[in-house]
């Protein structure tokens, strides 16, 4: 971009593609200008820019704004929306209003104008083409408010054009459109009058527009039944005249523009290319993969519930009847899972025994309520306060105890969980599916989970990700209206659902998910060898673990060992901490998993979206800056001092790691190292390597401080995105935008390598980006030296490797630093052997 380009800036949220898929020739073949379209999942239109309002109707379905360029934006909702003559649209600006960038121009009922409009397709354009052009344009993705999406260039100026000489003419046209000259008639006329020399103009009660721009035939504001004049001055201005008069006489006829001719007479209708059905839906990825099937709506009725009570012993038996009856299921269901199945299933169970929800149950029951109403009282009580915290994470809770409430009220009513049979390869739609839900459907048959609503947390997304099915949440309502059996194309890498794709587009899909699947059993082939890039230097895989089972998946994908253990999951939903030996089993486990290679135990990192019941942190404005992390291990000194303990008496000696979270500052390592000399005198054992992660910018912005107490860093990407992008990670509207490949994340994990450097500590990275093979080379040519991922990703992520050089890493790398935006960098290519290896690991 130079500086005399104008930054236009994302005026509505969605998926973006080049205007050529507008399903309307008028657009796609850019009549009314160059741009970009955008299948919106917000219903809001603000200024890209500052500028002026020039054209805004009385249907409010289009808003042409001016830039200070003099650049002309039309933003368009939807296509043939001006039928809905102003239904569902409700203005915020006034046609002449100067507005800042960012503002909001329009509202309009989303799910309305997905009944009603042809398409929500959404067109961006450029309309005065002879005076300024389309420089750039960022499309095939998710953009958000305010995004940087296309930039637009000065080209001359039409007005500089000597003017025409010769006869005039004149002719009054009624015009008979339903709609008058809104956008596509507009296009039409201005594409006529291009074909003539002659100047020519539109007047309407006094107001005159040049023929050939668009916009100003648009804002003369012409309605049905208008009479107005056409005027042509030059040689050939009869014919001029004329010809537009015949256009709006064709249109008088039918109520609509004809189509524009084919661009070849002889193409035959065999042969002409079907005009494409495409919608997409964007969402937040959840689980990662890419499905082809068929939709399956899971809608499940609401169960019976009887209100009539009657004694109560009866009530309480019949309700701890029930209650048995789920515990017992769930204790049958348990026992087959593993890993975070088995683990979502254990919370379940012990929110099923919770003293407190059980003796809420049982209050209702002594004021009269029947065992059924009882138990929905009670645990609605609790879903009501989980869903009123400013925390996605406990919200989505909130879908556990919605589970239970279900399973329970099913079992009092003497009712079965609705049988799904699923075709194979079915794209299940639901609005918001429970974690019961999702286990009860066949896993061989399950392609891909289109979820309405739900967070990219959720136990959903967790049990989604575990079975290897791709999950796409926070879709909207939208999702909800498509067809049972309409062909479904689901990323779960990008977040979004393709409708109705075209033979073109199927195919596509197909190959994709072909050499998907051929690139992952090669890579598995070859997991279990040692991982180098194409010119020797050793790069370590390992994977993060929660569980003895992810750890054995881990091995068996050839990871090199665990370069992060997640700890939480002993000191979460219980009523005290885990004691000493308890810890030690557990790790001792995950160690012998392991056959020797090195455990990285993270300490405990509680606090904000990982409550812990026992300890007083108390209510806090924001917990993502409150007590968590290593501020929770310091203030309760003790819970630190076990913890230690158990790890340092993990076998083989040496094999464990202490890795400290949430690091802000040079003391709190030396706090923590304090406490771990001293367990370490006290066991007699030698001191574990200690490493810190880096999560904060504090903390990469004084690494070379940090390393002088530390063997190593450890960079949590998720935490450090958040809180260098100041966007919640677990906030679903924000989810897509927090994306480790920022420019300002990636400088931030650069400085961290030049801090460690200056005294040869190695730098791992463990957040979501190492799992993310466009982010490997990149990470690799800052300097980073181990990658840790889910269990899943390690053998993709080693056959990526060995096909990079170090050159081909920095060198990308060093582009990645000079972008403005993550897409930018997401848009970077590799050259050479990286890019082929590249561009297979992204297709």
């Amino acid at each position: 971009m130079t500086g005399d380009e104008l930054v236009l800036l994302a005026p509505m949220e969605g998926w973006v593609a080049p205007i050529s898929e507008t399903p309307d020739p008028v657009f796609a073949e850019k009549m009314l200008g160059d741009g970009v379209a955008i299948d919106p999942i917000v219903g809001e239109v603000r200024a890209p820019c500052v500028g002026e309002v020039i054209g805004f109707p009385s249907s409010a379905h289009a808003v042409t704004l001016r830039a200070r360029n003099g650049a002309e934006i039309l933003i368009h909702v939807g296509l043939e929306t001006v039928a809905l003559a102003g239904e569902g649209f409700q203005p915020r600006v006034r046609l002449g209003a100067r507005v800042a960038a960012g503002e909001l121009l329009l509202t309009f009922d989303l799910d309305h104008l997905a009944r009603r409009a042809k398409s929500l397709m959404s067109p961006v354009v450029i309309v005065n083409g002879a005076d300024f052009a389309l420089a750039s344009a960022s499309t095939g993705r998710v953009t958000r408010f305010g995004e940087p999406l296309m930039s637009v260039r000065a080209v001359g100026s039409a007005s500089e054009a000597a003017p025409a000489e010769g006869e005039v003419r004149r002719r009054g046209v009624r015009v008979g459109l339903a709609h008058g000259l809104h956008a596509r008639p507009a296009a039409l006329l201005a594409r006529e009058a291009g074909r003539f020399g002659s100047e020519i103009a539109v007047t309407l009660r006094g107001r005159r527009a040049n023929a050939r721009s668009a916009v100003s035939v648009m804002a003369l504001g012409v309605r049905l039944g208008d009479e107005i004049e056409i005027e042509a001055r030059g040689d050939d201005a009869a014919d001029a005249v004329e010809g537009l008069a015949a256009l709006l006489a064709k249109t008088e006829a039918s109520g609509e523009p004809p189509p524009p001719a084919p661009a070849t007479e002889a193409m035959s209708a065999s042969s002409a290319a079907p005009a494409s059905p495409l919608s997409t839906l964007g969402g937040v990825p959840a689980a990662p993969g890419l499905a082809i099937g068929a939709a399956v709506r899971l809608v499940e009725p609401d169960v019976i519930v009887r209100e009539s009570a009657g004694a109560l012993a009866e009530e309480e038996a019949e309700l701890s009847g029930a209650l048995r009856a789920t515990a017992a299921a769930l204790e049958q269901r348990r026992a087959a899972e593993r890993g975070q199945g088995r683990e979502i299933l254990e919370a379940h169970m012990t929110f099923l025994e919770d003293p407190d929800l059980i003796a809420a149950a049982r209050a209702e029951l002594a004021g009269g309520a029947s065992a059924g109403v009882a138990w929905r009282r009670a645990i609605g009580g609790y879903v009501a306060q989980l869903r009123g915290i400013a925390d996605p994470r406990m919200m989505e809770r909130a879908a556990d105890l919605a589970d239970l409430e279900r399973q329970v009220l099913l079992r009092l009513s003497g009712e079965t969980a609705s049988s799904v049979n699923l075709p194979d390869n079915a794209i299940v739609i639901a609005d918001d599916l429970l974690p019961s839900q999702l286990m009860d459907l066949d896993p061989t048959r399950v392609a891909g989970l289109a979820i309405s609503r739900g967070g990219p947390t959720s136990h959903v997304a967790i049990l989604a990700a575990a079975m290897g099915v791709p999950a796409v949440v926070a879709l909207g309502p939208r999702v909800l209206s498509i067809e049972d059996g309409a062909l479904l194309v689901l990323d779960g890498d990008e977040g979004r659902l393709q409708v109705a794709p075209n033979q073109t587009e199927i195919a596509a899909a197909q190959t994709r998910l072909a050499q998907r699947r051929a690139r992952l059993a090669d890579a598995k082939a070859s997991a279990r060898e040692p991982c180098r890039t194409a010119d020797g230097q050793r790069i370590e895989v390992f994977a993060n673990l929660a569980s003895v089972p992810e750890a054995a998946a881990a091995m068996e994908n050839g990871a090199e060992g665990c370069g992060l253990l997640r700890t939480e999951f002993l000191f979460m939903d219980r009523d005290i901490a885990p004691g000493e030996a308890e810890q030690l089993a557990a790790y001792q486990a995950i160690a012998d998993a392991l056959d020797g290679h090195p455990l990285v135990i993270r300490t405990l990192d509680a606090g904000a979206d990982k409550p812990v019941g026992y300890l007083p942190l108390g209510t806090e404005a924001n917990p993502a800056l409150g007590v968590r992390g290593i501020r929770v291990s310091l203030a309760w000194p003790e819970l630190l001092r076990t913890q230690v303990r158990a790890i340092l008496r993990v076998g083989p000696a040496g094999q464990a790691r202490v890795l400290l979270p949430m690091i802000a500052s040079l003391a709190e390592i030396r706090a923590a190292r304090a406490i771990i000399a001293e367990v370490a005198a006290d066991l007699g054992a030698a001191a574990p390597q200690l490493g810190a992660m880096i999560e904060t910018p504090a903390a990469a912005v004084t690494a070379d401080l940090l390393a002088a107490e530390v063997d190593f860093f450890s960079i949590g990407t998720n935490d450090l995105s958040q809180y260098a992008l100041a966007m919640d990670r677990t906030e679903p509207q924000l989810a897509a935008q927090v994306d480790g490949l920022h420019p300002a994340v990636l400088r931030l994990i650069a400085e961290t390598v030049r801090g460690a450097s200056q005294l040869g500590r190695p730098v791992a990275a463990c957040g979501a980006l190492a799992s993310d093979l466009a982010a490997a080379p990149i990470l690799i040519g800052l300097g980073v030296t181990e990658l840790s991922g889910a269990p899943g990703a390690v053998p993709e992520l080693k056959q990526l490797i060995r096909g990079l050089s170090r050159a081909q890493c920095r060198e990308i790398a060093d582009r990645a630093l000079a972008q403005t935006s993550a897409a930018e960098v997401r848009g970077l290519k590799l050259g050479g052997a990286g890019a082929r290896a590249r561009a297979g690991a992204l297709s």
